[in-house]
């Protein structure tokens, strides 16, 4: 394990401690998971890049074609 020294304001280091102790965690605990949870949302988002570059519109359309051209249970309707 690594240690990390943050400067931060004031005003963020109150909030944090407000938001942690809601939590029921301490601020260290709780910056490890803001870290974790913004490491993970980026690499969904890289992840997910890269995936439409490898779609096309053509396959969509092929795709979208095999779906049965039926009304949706009443349960699925908007």
């Amino acid at each position: 394990m690594s240690n990390l020294t943050v400067r931060l304001p004031d005003s963020l280091h109150d909030k944090l401690k407000d938001l942690a102790k809601a939590e029921g965690v301490s601020i260290n605990q709780f910056m490890v998971l803001a870290a974790a949870e913004k490491m993970s949302a980026l690499a969904t988002e890289d992840f997910l890049l890269g995936e439409t570059k490898k779609g096309s519109r053509e396959r969509l359309k092929r795709t979208l074609m095999k779906a049965p051209d039926v009304e949706p249970e009443e349960y699925d309707k908007l």
